[in-house]
């Protein structure tokens, strides 16, 4: 008999959404540079306070020797297997609220998905980050990270997309902290798509663009992902992403504060953590006489 969990933490140490070993160039093995938000996902589980919530992992495949490039998604049929598993427990657990802990940004797409069926799409999705995640595959860069809100609304790869439970319309999605686009086309499909963007500046001192979204939205409940790289790196640099002149970290707890105080929060991930001090700590410590034995 399945069982009803109020809140599940999900742990989702999934990093084969990402290529970015080129990006941290203070790892100079790419393997480890890539698995980086493996212990990312575990740090963010360590660090976030324990309230009892009912814990689940995410298996993740964590062999990083050769990555493989399926339809324009890099590492494509791990995704799909740990795709299926994410689903697999939510489906057993029945989560009517779920905090995920990733992992790359695409840690949200399974649980965000099943909230939206679960809640018969009465869900709106704040997309907190500094990228608004809505490359295709063929676009030429085929981490699947920056796929994510894509796949919510239920387009990309068709074997990724047919694991999941329901789609996101883009007239309930909202982009908050967004600064870099990276590529001109993907600033136009944004436009194309009608999904808005409140930029940092816009939340800097007060939620009230946000909350007027939220009132005018049309849905009762809210998921909230928060992408580590819409941080400031002048304050923080907790990610991969260094674009200069994002939120401070008071910003954003406000700003999720608000949402929660105007709709009902089911779902919130917290991802892309990028733990680099961490890693090269741990390679310090196995070097060492006694511990590397």
């Amino acid at each position: 008999m399945e069982q009803e969990t109020s809140v599940l933490r999900l742990v989702y140490p999934q990093w084969q959404g990402g290529d970015i070993s080129r990006l941290v160039t203070e790892i100079p093995d790419p393997a480890e540079a890539s698995t980086g938000y493996y212990l990312g996902a575990q740090l963010l589980n360590f660090l976030a306070p324990d309230n009892g919530q009912k814990t689940r992992v995410v298996p993740v495949a964590t062999d990083a020797a050769e990555r493989r490039s399926a339809d324009g998604v890099l590492d494509r049929d791990v995704i799909v297997a740990q795709t299926r598993a994410a689903m697999d427990i939510l489906e057993i657990e029945r989560p009517r609220r779920i905090v995920t802990l990733g992992g790359e940004c695409s840690v949200s797409v399974a649980p965000f998905t099943y909230l939206a069926n679960e809640y018969d799409g009465d869900v709106a999705m704040v997309w907190i980050d500094a990228h608004p995640d809505i490359t295709l595959p063929g676009d030429g860069y085929e981490g699947f990270h920056a796929m994510a809100v894509t796949a919510c609304m239920g387009l990309g790869d068709r074997k990724i997309v047919s694991e999941l439970p329901a789609r996101i319309a883009p007239s309930r999605i909202l982009f908050v902290g967004l600064r870099d686009w990276e590529r001109r086309e993907i600033e136009i499909r944004q436009r194309q798509y009608g999904i808005p963007h409140l930029p940092p500046a816009e939340v800097a001192r007060d939620s009230d663009a946000l909350i007027g979204w939220l009132r005018a939205c049309g849905a009762s409940k809210v998921v909230v992902h928060f992408d580590m790289d819409v941080l400031d790196p002048a304050e923080i640099v907790p990610a991969v992403g260094v674009v200069p002149g994002g939120m401070k970290i008071d910003e954003v707890v406000r700003v999720i504060d608000d949402i929660a105080r105007e709709k009902e929060i089911v779902g919130l991930t917290v991802a892309e953590a990028m733990p680099r001090i961490a890693i090269r700590l741990k390679n310090m410590l196995g070097r060492l006489p006694l511990l590397r034995e």
